[in-house]
């Protein structure tokens, strides 16, 4: 998680709270260089993203 955190250029602690839900809306630019390092493109991402009903 560590060296993931690192090539997106953000923090380990970012990461933690993006994955614990602590940061539940991170900034699109942050998703856009988790997902070049992931080697995901955004269009999967928003492919797999559901909208919940409030």
């Amino acid at each position: 998680m560590v060296s993931v955190a690192a090539e997106a250029g953000l923090s380990a602690e970012t990461l933690r709270k993006i994955e614990t839900g602590r940061a539940p809306t991170p900034a699109l630019f942050t998703v856009a260089a988790l997902a070049s390092v992931l080697h995901l493109s955004l269009d999967a991402i928003v492919l797999r993203c559901e909208l919940v009903p409030v």
